[in-house]
């Protein structure tokens, strides 16, 4: 039995579901979401909770419950407060600026890097040296920034490069005389 999928979701004021068939819709203050859950499993509306069941207990109906359970919830709380990923940029020279719908990335090459802004992303450059990352789908804010990484990734002899707000780079001796 699954634990997780067990625990009902809760509905925040100003988030609304639609449960039809195996489609789970969720609109909010952010925007709107929607996901279509496995064969396996089922969703229900009831007292300002998502209820998630197997349809039988079956393996896959068993497997796939607690992740069904959880992408529903990730969806709801995206559409209700949204998702937040910070990204330092380390380096001489090195910075960021939004214009438009393009994210401009100075990173020690010989060209600037333009990165086009999917659909339901925003970001802003409080500073040359930050980007900030915000949408409703988690998912899709983690790969924006994670994408955003893979430009320049901090290397470990002086930390130049672009990381994520908390993480640490560790830092190695360089070469001796």
């Amino acid at each position: 039995m699954s634990r997780v999928g067990r625990s009902p979701v809760a509905i925040p004021k100003g988030v609304t579901i639609a449960v039809s068939g195996r489609d789970v819709t969720a609109k909010g203050k952010v925007g709107q979401l929607s996901l279509t859950l496995a064969e396996g499993v089922s969703a229900e509306v009831a007292d300002d909770q998502i209820v998630v069941k197997p349809r039988d207990m079956s393996k896959q109906g068993r497997m796939i419950w607690g992740l069904s359970r959880n992408l529903i919830k990730n969806m709801v709380n995206g559409v209700a407060d949204g998702y937040k990923v910070d990204l330092e940029i380390n380096g001489v020279g090195y910075r960021a600026a939004v214009q438009g719908q393009t994210l401009t990335l100075q990173l020690g090459f010989s060209h600037d890097i333009i990165f086009p802004i999917p659909e339901g992303i925003a970001i802003k450059c409080d500073k040359p040296t930050s980007v900030s990352v915000f949408g409703a789908d988690r998912r899709l804010v983690g790969q924006v920034a994670a994408n955003i990484r893979a430009m320049r990734k901090p290397e470990p002899y002086k930390g130049k490069g672009i990381k994520y707000a908390k993480e640490i780079v560790r830092r190695k001796e360089g070469k001796k005389k």
